[in-house]
């Protein structure tokens, strides 16, 4: 079994040893750090901490001792039950609380949970943050409370309808546009939380020829539940046989958008932020982000427009919201399919990004493919080189800097090389001696055999 713990919050899989996996006994420990934390940091004084959790199959449990940790350590918990990343991270604010906690593995199997962080304002609590809530569950330096101290539940699951509603709100997305478009959409919801808000989301924007795949909230993912090519075949034929114009499929969470065109083509997930930006773009202008392993397209699509700056920012949701407040930008987000529209929240948000991509589509009266063809071409190589423990990562990432020194570098988070028409990015791994090696080019070809010559330069210095 196995249990990760980092700054980012707590996953693992369900059961195991005291000490190993994913089990009652690390999700008090750890629960009850996190209340610590929020009590010494908050601002807010409303004692409340929001939970909201997907489908997967271990969520009551893992709810049920999240929740009776929370009262025990004297904070009244808003039980939201089933709810994606964003509308938890939403209902935080709404209910003007200090906190909240979202117990989801996102793209993870179903043997996988995790309880992810938030602070008072719906966000991620940063790498210092994330550290210190470490430190306290370590140490187990946390006190529960009395008897005449102990906190409350409410239950209160209209936040799903409250999201839609504020998507349907924003001045971009034209409901009218969308109904007049008379759009025939597909889904594919994984057997999750996405199963009970897109179809309301799709019907309220004003798609009335919705077809549906696993969109029953039970846990067991009909098939591996990251939204990446090889696991959308289902839904790639059911556009075919739908004559469906386009279709979405979001990960368990519903914070990752992937968009099928109407051939059963992939639109490209690195291309989901990107066409939503377009969109944007042309009716608000401003500034952009995504992280370093994000495709180079958004850039190029942001420089269209006269003013505009594209950038980087390390790789993370929490460090790309920390450069779009910077930046001042209009919308950013990351290659996964990720969305992040600040205008409603800071966070990654499926339900925005599928208002705004059918608002587009159905001002540009194009097809779906036809959209995607209006978009630089590019491909993106993934790949790894496994390392001995005794290897010092570090000194490698250096000297590929020095090798390199002639093109334009960025170490923020690794390293990046850009090239005039391509670029590499080589990304330690926490836990592993492993590299990770990401290469985009024109073309696949191009992209591998880049990613391939950096592997063979490291090789040769080990």
């Amino acid at each position: 079994m196995t249990l990760i713990k980092s700054i980012s919050g707590i996953r693992g899989t369900i059961g195991g040893l005291p000490d190993d996996g994913l089990n009652p006994l690390a999700i008090v420990k750890f629960t009850a750090a996190y209340a610590t934390f929020i009590r010494k940091n908050t601002q807010v004084t409303t004692n409340k901490i929001v939970v909201g959790r997907d489908a997967r199959i271990s969520g009551p449990m893992v709810k049920h001792v999240v929740l009776g940790t929370l009262t025990g350590m004297g904070f009244d918990v808003v039980d939201i039950d089933l709810a994606t990343t964003p509308t938890t991270e939403l209902a935080v604010t709404m209910e003007q609380a200090c906190g909240g906690i979202i117990l989801t593995a996102s793209h993870n199997p179903k043997q996988w949970n995790a309880l992810k962080l938030l602070n008072e304002r719906g966000e991620f609590l940063n790498a210092a943050e994330g550290a210190e809530v470490l430190q306290l569950a370590e140490t187990e330096s946390f006190e529960f409370a009395d008897v005449d101290h102990l906190g409350k539940i409410t239950v209160n699951t209209s936040y799903g309808r409250k999201h839609i509603e504020k998507v349907l709100k924003l001045n971009l997305v034209d409901i009218e546009a969308i109904r007049a478009a008379n759009f025939r959409v597909a889904i594919d919801c994984v057997n999750s939380v996405g199963g009970l808000v897109l179809p309301e989301l799709l019907t309220a924007l004003g798609v009335n020829q919705i077809f549906k795949l696993h969109c029953a909230p039970h846990g067991n993912f009909a098939h591996n539940p990251e939204p990446l090519p090889e696991n959308l075949t289902e839904i790639s034929e059911l556009m075919k046989s739908a004559k469906a114009d386009v279709g979405f499929v979001v990960d368990p969470d519903v914070d990752r958008l992937a968009i099928i065109c109407e051939n059963g083509d992939m639109f490209g997930e690195e291309y989901t932020l990107v066409a939503v930006s377009d969109y944007v773009l042309s009716h608000t202008p401003g500034n952009t982000v995504s992280n370093l392993s994000s495709s180079r397209a958004l850039r190029d699509v942001t420089h269209r427009y006269a003013g505009c700056e594209y950038a980087a920012a390390a790789v993370g949701e929490v460090n790309v919201v920390a450069k779009m407040k910077e930046t001042n930008a209009v919308i950013g987000g990351e290659g996964n399919g990720g969305v992040i529209y600040p205008t409603l929240h800071y966070g990654r948000d499926a339900l925005v990004g599928i208002a705004l991509f059918l608002t587009h589509l159905a001002k540009k009266k194009m097809k779906t493919s036809e959209l995607r063809a209006t978009y630089p071409p590019y491909f993106i190589s993934k790949q790894k080189i496994q390392l001995t423990p005794e290897i010092n990562v570090d000194a490698i990432l250096n000297k590929v800097k020095e090798i390199f020194a002639q093109y334009d570098i960025t170490d923020i988070d690794g390293v990046k090389i850009d090239f005039p028409d391509k670029w590499v990015h080589l990304r330690k791994s926490n836990t592993e001696p492993i590299i990770r090696i990401y290469s985009e080019a024109h073309t696949m070809e191009e992209a591998e055999k880049l990613g391939g010559e950096l592997i063979d330069i490291i090789k040769k210095m080990c």
